[in-house]
């Protein structure tokens, strides 16, 4: 039951992966279940913690995780939001 999507009704688990430029896996997430949200799962793990105080990274995350670059210090970029699509602000 808890590995059931809430969305899809299927089973499902989600992992986070970290790789280098070369595709190189840096760190990799034990698999739980996929019914929470991409930035809790972030969250829940200590990564936010982990990039906030450890060695100054740029890491490129998906839409997921849209909002913990405040969270880090500018550490994690993503994509603008959609209503910024035509018109994106400088920051």
């Amino acid at each position: 039951d808890k590995f059931i999507s809430g969305k899809n009704k299927q089973n499902a688990v989600k992992s986070v992966v970290v790789t280098n430029a070369e595709c190189r896996v840096l760190w990799c997430s034990p698999a739980r279940p996929a019914s929470c949200a991409d930035i809790t799962h972030a969250r829940q793990l200590g990564l936010v913690k982990l990039l906030a105080d450890g060695p100054a990274v740029e890491i490129f995350a998906d839409a997921g995780y849209q909002g913990l670059g405040a969270q880090t210090g500018g550490r994690v970029v993503t994509p603008p939001h959609r209503k910024f699509k035509k018109s994106a602000p400088d920051w």
